[in-house]
């Protein structure tokens, strides 16, 4: 086999490949193999078709496609290799010649990851961010703690809003009933508005045992059309009422629920837990702020088909993710009513970010000379068999040589972002008098590492 890479505009290469025309007839063999069992003749059985005979009635080029496809997956990746380049795209393929007897030839026309003039990356200026607690936000935080803890107890009073009421239903037009207005025993929380119209607010203030008449008029563009627009009634009987009864916080419930044994000390873990969140939260956005200003600064020519392969994984990812719920992504675009297109054509910002992202922070990492090394990514396993309660070895004898590399390419990335931020100026956020100044000092700084 021979590559011979021609360099094009915009980081594109084409791969030219020669296979010679004896892995070819391997490849037709292989397919004629596969597809023989399928073939029918007259005086032969299925699978005893000789090759020769399949050729000589529909022409060699029956196997063709096939044997091409079947050559390109078997030495596409030996070419990528051979080539040299660091391609990041999928290949656009096209067979220039294929016949039996002569080399088999074909193009990859691919993305090769650009390069990266730096610009300022050092001494960014970033947004401080208060990350301190108030006690309102201890005791918000607690208060939602409390009520996901509360229990539903049924109660000899009124309803109100917030309550569950256990409901049977019967709903008609004119007098004639339709079909999804009965139910019984439904449990509808009043205030929810998850019935139509003013449905909950007329079981306000009802009891256990009430037969109410609710009086409601379906709007015009309700998805059953043969019902918009029209008044209807439902006739409704409340067999009970329920609320939620929230626990008092005191030493007594903070025993019983947390690690601690006071309101105190479980308040002071609220708070540094809040703080905590606060810190991470601040640091992440930070870090984006700076990434941003650098990205900014810097010059890289990305071309289309990286970006589209960027869009393809974040697809397959977000794919993946709905599997897990049951979801399949084509039941998804039916759902949202949109198309792979519209999909991509969403998420095409975020996916060159993130390039943009990574290919800065890589520069960062060479120009800077940080590097994974083979303890930081011991380091990595160690914490995720912690994680895990799996002893080291266990852990370690499972991470191959491409994934100790990935790993150590993700620690090198992870250490250009701690260098950038340990060199960046923190400052609060300029007030609209100041802000022109503060501009002008950064433009300042800017020309002043360029000369």
């Amino acid at each position: 086999m021979s590559v011979t890479v021609e360099n094009l505009e915009h980081n594109m290469a084409k791969l030219t490949i020669e296979v010679p025309a004896e892995e070819l007839e391997t490849s037709i063999q292989r397919v004629y193999q596969r597809q023989k069992n399928r073939i029918s003749v007259p005086g032969f059985r299925k699978g005893k078709v000789p090759r020769q005979l399949v050729e000589k009635m529909y022409g060699p080029e029956i196997f063709y496609e096939d044997a091409g496809n079947d050559l390109i997956q078997r030495v596409y990746p030996k070419a990528y290799d051979e080539s040299g380049l660091d391609i990041v795209s999928s290949p656009d393929v096209e067979i220039v010649q294929i016949e039996k007897g002569k080399p088999f030839i074909f193009t990859a026309q691919v993305a090769v990851k650009p390069a990266v003039e730096l610009g300022k990356y050092k001494g960014i200026t970033v947004t401080k961010i208060d990350t301190s607690v108030s006690d309102e936000e201890v005791e918000e935080d607690i208060k939602k703690t409390l009520e996901r803890n509360a229990r539903t107890v049924t109660v000899d009073r009124p309803a109100e809003n917030g309550d569950t009421v256990d409901i049977d239903f019967d709903g008609s037009i004119d007098g004639d009933h339709f079909e999804g207005g009965k139910a019984e025993g439904h449990k509808l929380v009043l205030g929810s508005h998850s019935f139509i119209d003013t449905f909950e607010d007329q079981l306000v203030g009802k009891k256990a045992g009430d037969e109410v008449d609710v009086h409601v008029t379906f709007p015009e563009n309700y998805q059953e059309k043969s019902l918009a627009g029209k008044a209807a009634l439902f006739e409704v009987k409340v067999n009970a009422v329920e609320a939620k009864e929230v626990p008092e916080l005191d030493d007594e419930y903070v025993e019983d629920t947390t690690e601690f044994k006071t309101v105190d000390e479980y308040k002071a873990d609220v708070k540094s837990r809040l703080e905590k969140s606060k810190e991470n939260s601040a640091k992440r956005t930070k870090e984006d702020e700076a990434i941003e200003k650098i990205i900014k600064d810097a010059k890289m020519d990305i071309p289309d088909a990286m970006v589209d392969f960027q869009m393809n994984q974040m697809i397959n990812d977000y794919a993946r993710s709905l599997a897990q719920s049951g979801i399949s992504f084509s039941d998804y675009m039916k759902y949202t009513g949109e198309t792979v297109d519209s999909f991509k054509e969403r998420i095409k910002p975020d996916a060159l970010s993130r390039i943009q992202s990574s290919l800065v922070l890589e520069a960062i990492a060479k120009e800077e000379g940080l590097e994974g090394t083979d303890e930081d990514v011991d380091a990595k396993i160690k914490e995720a068999a912690e994680a895990n309660k799996m002893e080291f070895d266990d852990v370690a004898k499972t991470v191959d040589d491409d994934q100790r590399k990935s790993l150590k390419e993700q620690i090198a990335i992870e250490k250009a972002v701690d260098f950038i931020m340990e060199n960046a100026k923190e400052r609060a956020k300029p007030k609209k008098k100041a802000k022109a100044a503060e501009e002008g000092e950064e433009a300042a700084d800017k020309n002043g590492a360029q000369v």
